[in-house]
């Protein structure tokens, strides 16, 4: 099961696929895995990561992945459940470290690892694309790769869920909508 949770900054999206992910390991018996993104680049950083261990508790592993994260996806087996806080800082990583690198590739990649993977996903991501087109040339690249990023994660997940002041909203379900009206 991959499932992606979009939404925009302080929107709810980690609250709600922190409870997704606590739930459905209750219910199925899985290995809870964070992984995490971010780097502790500056004070404030390193109190928003420190929220994030907080809220998360201590029944959770939890790995570093600022850019290895195709590799720990592929170290996953049955059994587990993977939360990746967050696909975006990790898009943000792999343009500063790797700024020569084919990003559709990249892309690519990821879509196909996730796909293979015999462990449950869940990718939380920041949809950027929904405000002020950014004036500057490097902002505008990282907007555009983030909206083909989260498209490309799309294509491949079993569910998308939208997030909006706190309210989840699905947008493709695994689960068969009743078409009651027919």
């Amino acid at each position: 099961m991959i499932h992606l949770v979009l939404g925009g900054a302080r929107s709810g999206k980690s609250s709600f696929a922190l409870g997704f992910c606590n739930e459905r390991a209750a219910q199925q018996n899985l290995n809870k895995h964070f992984i995490a993104t971010a780097t502790a680049f500056d004070g404030e950083m390193e109190s928003r990561i420190a929220r994030h261990q907080q809220e998360r508790g201590d029944d959770w592993q939890l790995s570093e992945t600022p850019l290895a994260l195709i590799e720990r996806i592929q170290q996953a087996q049955q059994g587990d459940l993977l939360l990746v806080d967050c696909l975006t800082l990790w898009l943000n990583n792999q343009l500063y470290h790797h700024p020569e690198q084919d990003i559709e590739q990249l892309f690519k990649l990821v879509a196909e690892c996730l796909q293979k993977t015999s462990a449950d996903v869940v990718l939380i991501a920041n949809e950027v694309g929904l405000g002020v087109i950014p004036m500057g040339a490097v902002s505008r690249q990282f907007v555009d790769a983030a909206g083909w990023l989260n498209q490309a994660i799309a294509r491949v997940a079993d569910e998308v869920t939208f997030v909006a002041a706190g309210l989840p909203m699905v947008l493709k379900s695994a689960v068969p909508v009743n078409d009651a009206g027919k």
